[in-house]
């Protein structure tokens, strides 16, 4: 999957290559595998004697009856993939949660064109054949071959749109930071305010600006929304202006972040971090806002 690039956000690849978005063509009964398993369940797939459908097949195995999934939003889901009568080539059930932008080529079409217009708490059975995924190349890092049909249950358990903003309420920290003032309500885009002569800084760090009112952030995945500039103020990244909220892994031992400061703090949390130059790359002011922390499988008590 590809997104813009940040200083802070350590950007996880999921599924990607764009290719022609077809429509979906509803299960015929005998010809696609069953499975085994629930929403929230890790589940298991079944696979008739027939050829693999040649064409993209969709059925809802469980209606879910949250939001409906629209176009461009941060799209989050647990799901597993596996080929056609082969082995499991990826999953997040045991793993973490996984999110991504939707219906606009960031993910294999086969995913764009089945998963929006979804519900929130719909467990879907994708078959994917090689056009509608990742085409006659196929993805040697996953193993797939270019003749490779793949099969996908999919659990869909959150989608964020544009609109998803910190707590309007949030109390107020602190506003200024080296001299960098972030003003502006919570509910919209933040205005980052830069002194001429304003010194660059030599260590990242990361500060509270206002504290929201929401449960405390957990470690795992958590959706945000990001503002990011460089030391003139020109911005060199926008969630706002992309459109779909990002998503981003805190609290990960393996791959530690100034994001996991946010562990322990309330969503719906301001923050801004400022990053110094590396390389050609930086200095940066970034500002987040914590909107939303879904929860999977891997996230429930045992």
């Amino acid at each position: 999957m590809r997104r813009f690039a940040s200083p802070l956000l350590s950007l996880a690849a999921v599924l990607s290559l764009s290719l022609i978005a077809v429509a979906p063509t509803s299960a015929s009964t005998g010809t696609i595998p069953t499975v085994k398993g629930g929403f929230n369940q890790v589940p298991t797939i079944s696979f008739p004697p027939t050829a693999a459908p040649t064409t993209l097949t969709v059925k809802v195995l469980h209606q879910g009856t949250g939001a409906i999934v629209r176009k461009k939003d941060c799209l989050v889901a647990d799901y597993v993939g596996q080929l056609w009568r082969g082995k499991v080539f990826d999953t997040s059930f045991t793993r973490q949660l996984s999110g991504f932008p939707i219906g606009v080529g960031q993910v294999i079409p086969g995913w764009d064109d089945a998963l929006v217009g979804k519900r929130v708490g719909s467990q879907i059975l994708l078959v994917v054949p090689p056009k509608y995924g990742y085409g006659s190349k196929g993805n040697s890092t996953a193993g797939i071959k270019g003749t490779d049909t793949l099969v996908f249950v999919i659990d869909i358990e959150g989608t964020y749109s544009a609109t998803v903003t910190a707590d309007a309420h949030a109390t107020p920290v602190i506003s200024t930071v080296s001299g960098i003032s972030v003003t502006g309500s919570l509910t919209s885009v933040p205005k980052i305010s830069i002194p001429t002569g304003t010194k660059e800084v030599a260590k990242a760090s990361i500060t509270l600006l206002a504290r929201g009112h929401g449960a405390l952030v957990k470690p795992g995945l958590v959706v945000l929304q990001t503002l990011v500039t460089n030391w003139t103020g020109a911005i060199q990244a926008s969630t706002w202006a992309l459109g779909t909220p990002d998503s981003e892994l805190v609290g990960q031992t393996a791959a530690p972040s100034l994001l996991d400061s946010i562990v322990g703090k309330p969503i719906g949390s301001r923050w801004v971090a400022l990053v110094p130059k590396n390389g050609t790359s930086g200095p940066y002011i970034v500002v987040v806002d914590v909107v939303a922390q879904p929860h999977g499988l891997a996230s429930q008590p045992s």
